[in-house]
């Protein structure tokens, strides 16, 4: 007796099925990149128009709140507009006391990127960089946040301390490395250089190696007071007045 043969529709349907299947999980990974990426919430034609012609979009976000639905986060609907937010019970874990975030000053901020750009750094080669005195309020603050560390100390005269950035500071301007900052050339393209720099100007290629540098000795004894120290032979300079916000 000759085997009977399935028909060939019911792999005709089948492959069907299956593309769009796949179709549709790409979809949902699409929007779902979408909606985290998004610093607000976003219109459904938002997100219809990023994704392919023909896409049933209503199903591609009922299938993502469906796969978020037991997670920490979910994704809610508010009219036409869509976004993620923390799952109603676990609201308490995120309770935090506010806390007023203050902008640091331009001395600070100056004194920040000379940090980044140039270290290992001493206080008096910042203050040769930048022109005037560094008050140890300025350094104070930077360590205080994490975004500076005490290296160690300058086979100098004085043995003064030595500046570097941190891991901390990398996290806080979105860095992989210290190497993606900026160089001279970015600078210039994003227009904060114009074509009127100093002869021999240049930026220099940044680095945060950990390893001490052939002129550095290792931090010994208390840090705090090691900065202390570093600030007892000179006496306390103001620093110069920070330009009013406009």
């Amino acid at each position: 007796m000759a085997q009977a043969l399935r028909p060939i529709e019911l792999f005709d349907d089948e492959a069907t099925l299956a593309r769009e299947e796949a179709a549709l999980r790409e979809a949902v990974r699409v929007a779902e990149a979408l909606l985290f990426a998004a610093a607000e919430p976003l219109e459904e034609s938002e997100i219809a128009r990023r994704l392919p012609d023909g896409t049933n979009v209503a199903a591609v976000l009922a299938r993502l709140k469906d796969d978020y639905a037991g997670r920490g986060v979910h994704l809610t609907r508010a009219g036409r507009k869509w976004f993620f937010r923390t799952a109603a019970d676990l609201g308490w874990v995120l309770a935090r006391e506010q806390v007023e975030q203050k902008k640091l000053s331009r001395a600070a901020l100056e004194t920040l990127a000379i940090v980044a750009y140039h270290q290992p750094v001493t206080r008096a080669e910042i203050e040769e960089i930048r022109g005037v005195a560094v008050a140890k309020g300025t350094l104070d603050v930077l360590l205080e946040t994490g975004w500076i560390r005490l290296r160690g100390r300058r086979r100098a005269p004085g043995r003064p301390l030595t500046y570097g950035t941190t891991d901390g500071f990398l996290m806080q301007f979105g860095l992989e490395q210290i190497g993606d900052l900026p160089g001279l050339e970015e600078l210039k393209g994003a227009g904060l250089f114009d074509g009127r720099l100093p002869k021999g100007f240049d930026v220099p290629q940044p680095t945060d190696d950990a390893t001490l540098k052939e002129d550095e000795d290792p931090l010994d004894g208390d840090a705090e007071a090691a900065l202390d120290l570093d600030f007892l032979e000179a006496p306390e300079a103001p620093e110069e007045p920070d330009a009013p916000e406009e």
